[in-house]
């Protein structure tokens, strides 16, 4: 299993609505592409960033699950979120894997 994580920190200015928007439309999108199985959204409250930092984390089987995703999903996905909050966000991504899942 794999962990896909997306940290972004996001102007104060539109954090309320990206946050709706992430919850209402992007994560389902991610979600409805078929290749992740769980999902996670959280506020990061310790950050050092200005603005407020957010990281989406979505789970996959494997790691074709995960290339599919970024072959057929990610660009046009990535590509709306510039569409609609242009230079107020950064995000970057991390590929983690479970060494354990004993929680």
């Amino acid at each position: 299993m794999l962990l896909y994580n997306v940290t972004t920190i996001v102007d104060e200015s539109i954090a309320q609505e990206w946050q709706e928007w992430m919850l209402s439309k992007h994560i389902p999108d991610v979600m409805n592409t078929g290749l992740f199985v769980k999902n996670h959204f959280l506020k990061v409250l310790d950050s050092p960033n200005e603005g407020v930092t957010y990281s989406a984390q979505f789970i996959a089987k494997s790691k074709d699950d995960y290339e599919l995703y970024l072959e057929k999903h990610a660009t046009e996905l990535r590509e709306e979120v510039k569409a609609l909050f242009k230079e107020q966000l950064v995000s970057f991504r991390t590929l983690m894997e479970y060494v354990t899942d004993d929680f």
